[in-house]
């Protein structure tokens, strides 16, 4: 059981985990909002530390940066392929293919530089309100997104793909079980505060709705791009509505 435990971290995280990875990729799903909180708090404790010195800029960039890195970037070079793909490609096929071409093209170097940008904001915001439970539940959420979209949707790839693994076998239990430790954990990181939960979870499942029909009008299904833009957009999602919700509350 903890071999998905392992794999969940090593695939989300650069972390250096020891043992063997799960046998059955899909099973690791289970784990991923285990990683999520992990990282979330890892980000809020990178932020902490300029936020101690009243720099919140430099502590707003801190949370964004530590989040690239923690990730090896993954999640935005997921997103960058996908704005390229979607953007770039006319058909299906032709989308697919941009989306596997490593090099960054001008629809996704704006993705990118968009998102970075709002994510900065958003979070700079977040520190000025002292919100910090809701840096944490945007990483957080943004896993748990990433299980609803692999659990909902095919994978795209005819000839399968990096994602493959992970998302062939999964299905309804790893929604329900992810379902419910995220909201265990999310209850715990907004302070019991059941309205600020929601709205949380109502932008969170915003996101991954606008993603999942997106991608399946575009490609079909999902791929690992698909399931990283998904995380990269749930976060800046989540992380806006929680400077709402803390600004007007």
């Amino acid at each position: 059981m903890l071999s998905g435990l392992v794999t969940a971290l090593r695939t989300l995280t650069v972390l250096p985990v020891p043992g063997k990875d799960t046998a059955n990729f899909s099973s690791s799903l289970f784990w991923f909002p285990v990683a999520g909180l992990l990282l979330g708090l890892l980000q809020v404790a990178a932020g902490y530390a300029g936020y101690l010195s009243g720099w919140n800029e430099l502590s707003a960039a801190l949370v964004v940066l530590s989040g690239v890195w923690l990730t090896r970037g993954m999640h935005a070079d997921g997103l960058a392929d996908l704005a390229d793909g979607f953007w770039g490609g006319k058909t299906k096929d032709a989308a697919l293919r941009i989306m596997k071409d490593p090099n960054v093209g001008s629809f996704g170097a704006l993705a990118l530089s968009g998102m970075m940008l709002l994510k900065w904001i958003a979070v700079l915001k977040l520190l000025s309100l002292g919100a910090f439970g809701f840096i944490a539940a945007g990483v957080l959420l943004a896993r748990w997104v990433q299980v609803i979209l692999a659990s909902s949707l095919p994978y795209a790839r005819s000839e399968g793909g990096t994602a493959h693994s992970f998302v062939n076998g999964a299905g309804w239990r790893h929604t329900l079980v992810t379902t419910v430790v995220t909201l265990i954990f999310l209850t715990a990181l907004l302070h019991f505060d059941p309205l600020a939960a929601a709205a949380a979870v109502s932008t969170a499942m915003l996101a991954g709705l606008i993603m999942g029909m997106l991608s399946y009008r575009k490609i079909g299904g999902v791929t690992g791009d698909v399931l990283g833009a998904g995380s990269e957009l749930t976060e800046v999602f989540v992380w806006i509505a929680g400077a709402v919700y803390s600004l007007y509350r």
